[in-house]
């Protein structure tokens, strides 16, 4: 989350950003690979997750929603959507927790509700998302 966020209150998502983030925070050596997952990931999905987010958040567009709240809900839509190892609920319970705290007094049921819905619609197969197979590597 907080490589995300890097990223998004600099407005800039790049190779060089998540070079930097790691050279300054220096994720451990071990938890690499699955942070390089999670984050490469939300950003070549990042169109299809704001979109799919914006649908359920009923009257909050994503450019609305804190910095914090919107990078959490990012992970956990991607782990929802495309990380067929993760269970669900281990996805939303870690997003709200995150939530309750580096977010707001607010941020856990806001989180809880959006992610949520997007699971169940999900597992019901009212949301399909298609993967842009052009989609630049970082």
């Amino acid at each position: 989350m907080q490589a995300l966020f890097f990223m998004d209150v600099n407005r800039n998502i790049s190779d060089e950003m998540v070079k930097r983030f790691c050279d300054s925070f220096n994720p451990p050596h071990s938890e690499r690979p699955f942070f390089l997952e999670l984050v490469k990931g939300v950003i070549s999905t990042l169109s299809q997750l704001d979109s799919v987010i914006e649908r359920f958040s009923k009257n909050w567009r994503i450019s609305r929603m804190s910095p914090v709240d919107r990078n959490i809900m990012r992970i956990a839509a991607y782990e929802i959507l495309f990380c067929k190892d993760i269970p669900s609920k281990v996805s939303i319970n870690e997003a709200v927790d995150i939530g309750k705290k580096f977010g707001t007094e607010e941020s856990g049921a806001f989180i809880n509700g959006i992610i949520d819905s997007i699971r169940i619609a999900y597992e019901q197969g009212d949301l399909r998302i298609e993967i842009d197979k052009d989609i630049k590597q970082i």
